[in-house]
């Protein structure tokens, strides 16, 4: 069973290349209570703000993810 995540809940996640790309609000978040959706260029980056709500997300490497 997939755990619904709460929309604006946090300040900050953190996300890996499996969740590219990368929207604001992600998949699996509580939509009721949100912002429209936007995209963040994360993998350019590996930080990004969401303009509507100020969350911050962090991409995080995981095993096997090739160094740059």
């Amino acid at each position: 069973m997939t755990r619904e995540i709460l929309a604006n809940a946090e300040n900050r996640y953190e996300v890996t290349r499996h969740d590219l790309p990368l929207s604001c609000p992600m998949p699996g978040m509580s939509k009721w209570n949100s912002h429209p959706r936007v995209f963040l260029p994360i993998a350019e980056t590996g930080e990004e703000k969401c303009p509507y709500c100020g969350a911050v997300y962090v991409l995080v490497r995981e095993a096997g993810d090739a160094v740059a």
